[in-house]
């Protein structure tokens, strides 16, 4: 009489002799380990097999139909849309990250030297009959034509300088000693925003405002691109939905909102594929400014052609609805993005 085995997962019995259950599927030796642990999350996330390697030479060298073929229902042969993206886009903000990092590291330095500076500044008086003035005065007087100042903006400039000195100074916003002092004493972090110039009835938004700003300020600008960086990849995301819209617009009937999102998944994948080839190139040689330019440019070039694989659309409906998206794009939807970005990253900061 044949022995059976109980499957942990779906409780079901069946012949020994299988390795795995013939209802989910499931291996019958539980060999959970560490190593396994991982290796699963991996395969089941990325997949790294042949439907990579098949879905990424589609992609690179024929743009707009491994979105159609997918749409289709040749589904098996590729990787899900999503999935690609993910994967790419993780690859990239991993290669992005050490770019970023010497970035921010340089970026910290010169936003100290320069605080500093201001400090410094902000600490001297400075005399409005000095040297340093009078040669102010005589260069604007001297190259007066090539800055395009006016006799009267020139003599207006004058007498702001000779009437209130401290305008000649860079500063803050504020007094630096003051609230240099009020950091080195410790003092509540009431008093602290009130000496950067928020009133007492300042709203929760204004208040969270000038919270970060003294944290800025306090930090000397330290990590501040780091925190922009660690907002992009989720803006990113967000921005999807936006270009398929935006495709949605000028191919009402091509499909439904989710056939756009097929095309911008990938599409998005494809640049992002491209920008890591281009920082890795970076990483080994200096990439010309030029070689750069027409590669940004290929982007629309690579979009006119996706367009007319995935939408059946003419050549010149194409050309010109891909330029047009790209315009539309990097025109108001990109600009308001980053707007975003910097302001969401320096209140999370």
């Amino acid at each position: 009489m044949p022995t059976t085995e109980q499957c942990k997962n779906c409780e079901k019995t069946f012949d020994e002799s299988f390795d795995y259950c013939p209802y989910c599927g499931q291996e019958t030796v539980d060999n959970l380990t560490f190593g396994v642990l991982f290796s699963n999350t991996i395969e089941n996330y990325f997949s790294i097999d042949a439907r990579f390697f098949r879905s990424f030479g589609t992609l690179m060298l024929k743009p707009g139909v491994l979105a159609r073929r997918f749409v289709d229902g040749k589904r098996l042969k590729y990787l899900h849309p999503a999935q690609f993206y993910l994967f790419i886009s993780v690859i990239f903000f991993f290669i992005f990250s050490f770019t970023i990092r010497k970035a921010d590291t340089e970026v910290s330095k010169a936003i100290q030297k320069g605080l500093d500076q201001e400090i410094s500044l902000d600490s001297i008086k400075i005399n409005a009959d000095s040297v340093e003035v009078a040669a102010a005065r005589k260069a604007l007087k001297e190259n007066q034509k090539f800055i395009g100042i006016s006799d009267s903006d020139l003599v207006d400039l004058d007498s702001v300088i000779q009437s209130d000195p401290e305008v000649a100074n860079l500063n803050f916003g504020f007094k630096a000693k003051t609230v240099d002092s009020l950091i080195a004493a410790g003092a509540p972090l009431d008093q602290k925003l009130t000496a950067m110039g928020m009133k007492e009835d300042a709203n929760a938004f204004t208040r969270r405002f000038y919270t970060q700003l003294l944290k800025f300020y306090e930090k000397r600008g330290g990590g501040i691109l780091q925190g922009l960086y660690d907002t992009i990849p989720v803006a990113m995301f967000l921005l999807l939905p936006l270009f398929a819209l935006l495709i949605k617009l000028f191919y009402w009937k091509r499909g439904t909102f989710a056939h756009h999102m097929v095309f911008s998944f990938y599409f998005f994948t494809f640049i992002f594929t491209t920008f890591c080839i281009l920082i890795l190139a970076n990483m080994i040689v200096d990439v010309p400014v030029g070689l750069e330019v027409l590669i940004f440019l290929s982007f629309v070039i690579y979009l006119m052609l996706a367009l007319r694989n995935f939408y059946k659309s003419s050549w010149l409906g194409a050309f010109f609805k891909a330029n047009i998206i790209s315009f539309l794009y990097m025109l108001f939807i990109v600009p308001v993005a980053a707007i975003g970005i910097v302001l969401v990253s320096f209140m999370l900061y």
